[in-house]
């Protein structure tokens, strides 16, 4: 396949297809009794609302308390993404990577069209076309998801700049990703996410939960969109954005990369405490970050996604105010528990009594808990009543901090700040959290997931870090990259740290270091603060508490890091000489 460019320097693919013939050879294939080309309207999506009601599919809720709002119930087997079922299919296994499941191209295509072969009779073809990013920016991509859900329909209208003005694009410039979904008769055994990043396409059958079949999301802004990215020159990044005001004036864009359901959502939104007065912070993306390398020498960001596909549970106003505002009207909600008021119900909200579960079943405390521990909430972004304008930025955002983290009870201190780009790369690298139940498999298991990427990254990992660690030429003022960890617990299972709107005080120290205004001590993982360094004014933690907050165990470090260079290992000859310098010279300073 060539590859030229426009006039934007965006690449213009030359595929062996046509959009109308692709989607000819897709009705071929289906074998669908219609097909609706959506235009992203509100009398569309008014039509198909009603259509699953009318088929049981959706219920409307409270009319009065959640306005124009609806509740999902998917199959039971059906529930969270399933990485094992998931594959990158290249040419050579080896650009998959140890970090992927890995298929043939060839098998994966005659396995998948074996099952999409007549998998639509009876149903309506609906044909997608989506941008993701501002729909005039010459950094958001464009594609078509082709699918038999009305639900994907209703979703990808909330979750992208999805119908017709998207449609002329795709027309106009001719490059696309193509992705092909089907429900299927949603048995796991039958089940396949396919990735063929070297054509751009994508083909999932058997599911109809989100992460599966919502393909602008994961599988084309990060899996797809990373390899787009990689041959482009840019990052496609599991990464939430905000913009930090300052009581002086001063605004930073930052970008954080947290493992699913660890609280990115909840930083996205978060309030600042009272007694941190004149502080704002402003959402622009919650989970998905494009960064690109500006002529000015920095990294500029857009947030591909218009909306929030959020966990429900936990999800509060003394924990999240603006989300738990902003989805009490015009939302979507996947398997939340009912109440009697017919209102949505999670664990963690702060009043109601659940009488159905996420099943539809009576309540009963002996079935599990009410709300499925990855049901969601579909909205919106501008119903944040702090989004930000600069998500339809063109030309994105500058990034001032780049942040890392994820779930540890124990060894990652609060936080601290990178010693340069390369060694900035290594902490992304050397990422690990406990699991959660946004995707299948045992919770609370501690696992290695690199800048958060581990589920997502399209390509190699060996060659991904390559790829970061270009930038280290590419940017002259490269954004400063920070590690957190709001999870640290003591013996007795207790956080540490209050979390949630206080997380602002670190926030704070990093804007300071972006300044080269802020204090640190430099440390073998590191620079971090001392106690005296953070803006405690309000905020009653004995100082033993600080103390352990910012403490570095030396020797779990050493075992930290030895056990990094394991997992590293297995990525051979793919694995960046400078990567495994950067780790050898850590292990040096412990």
């Amino acid at each position: 396949m060539s590859v030229q460019s426009d006039a934007h320097g965006a690449p213009r693919q030359h595929t062996p297809q046509s959009l109308d013939a692709w989607i000819d050879e897709v009705r071929s294939l289906t074998q669908p009794s219609h097909i609706h080309w959506c235009t992203g309207s509100d009398a569309e999506y008014a039509a198909l609302t009603s259509e699953l009601i009318a088929r049981g599919e959706c219920l409307p809720l409270n009319a009065d308390s959640f306005p124009e709002s609806y509740l999902y119930r998917s199959a039971p087997n059906d529930v969270a993404r399933v990485e094992h079922l998931t594959f990158v299919c290249t040419n050579d296994p080896v650009d998959a990577g140890p970090n992927n499941h890995w298929m043939a191209p060839s098998d994966a295509h005659q396995k998948m069209d074996a099952l999409f072969a007549g998998c639509m009779r009876g149903r309506t073809l609906y044909v997608i076309p989506y941008c993701m990013g501002p729909i005039d920016s010459p950094l958001a991509r464009c594609g078509i998801e082709i699918t038999d859900s009305a639900y994907v329909v209703l979703n990808m209208r909330i979750m992208t700049r999805m119908g017709t003005p998207a449609l002329e694009r795709i027309r106009r410039e001719g490059h696309f990703v193509r992705g092909l979904h089907s429900i299927g008769q949603l048995d796991p055994e039958q089940r396949f996410i396919m990735h063929f990043p070297e054509e751009l396409s994508i083909k999932s059958f058997g599911s109809g939960y989100g992460g599966n079949a919502l393909l602008g999301k994961k599988c084309h802004a990060l899996r797809i969109a990373s390899w787009q990215a990689r041959d482009e020159g840019w990052l496609a990044e599991h990464m939430l954005l905000v913009a930090l005001d300052s009581p002086t004036g001063e605004t930073h864009y930052v970008a954080a990369a947290f493992p699913s359901a660890c609280g990115k959502t909840n930083l996205a939104m978060l309030i600042p405490p009272d007694a941190l007065p004149g502080w704002t912070v402003r959402t622009i993306g919650d989970d998905i970050a494009w960064l690109h390398p500006g002529k000015d020498g920095r990294l500029w960001a857009i947030n591909p996604e218009s909306g929030y596909f959020g966990v429900a549970p936990g999800t509060s106003p003394k924990s999240n105010r603006n989300a738990y505002e902003m989805i009490r009207r015009n939302a979507i909600f996947t398997n939340v528990a009912l109440t009697a008021e017919n209102e949505p119900w999670w664990e963690g909200m702060p009043a109601g009594t659940p009488v159905k579960d996420w099943q539809g079943r009576k309540m009963d405390p002996a079935n599990g808990p009410a709300a499925h521990p990855n049901s969601r909430f579909t909205v919106s972004a501008r119903q944040n009543p702090n989004y930000a304008h600069e998500a339809e930025a063109a030309g994105g955002v500058p990034i001032s901090a780049i942040i890392f983290g994820g779930r540890r009870r124990s060894l990652a201190p609060l936080v601290f700040e990178a010693r340069n780009w390369r060694h900035g790369v290594l902490v992304g690298a050397g990422v690990a959290s406990e699991t959660t139940a946004a995707a299948t498999g045992a919770v609370g298991v501690l696992r290695r997931d690199p800048m958060a990427m581990k589920p997502f990254a399209g390509y190699n990992f060996g060659d991904y870090w390559r790829h970061w660690l270009s930038f280290d030429e590419r940017l002259t003022n490269p954004p400063k990259i920070f590690h957190v960890n709001w999870f640290r617990q003591d013996a007795q299972g207790k956080f540490l740290w209050p979390g949630f709107s206080e997380n602002l005080r670190v926030l704070k120290w990093i804007t300071e270091r972006v300044n080269n205004r802020g204090a640190a001590r430099e440390t073998p993982i590191g620079y971090m603060p001392n106690a005296s360094d953070l803006d405690m004014q309000g905020l009653d933690i004995p100082p033993e508490t600080l103390e352990e907050l910012l403490k570095v165990d030396v020797n779990a470090w050493r075992e930290e890091l030895t056990s990094l260079e394991t997992e590293l290992s297995q990525y051979g000859a793919r694995l960046p000489a400078a990567l495994q310098t950067e780790l050898s010279e850590a292990l040096k300073r412990l």
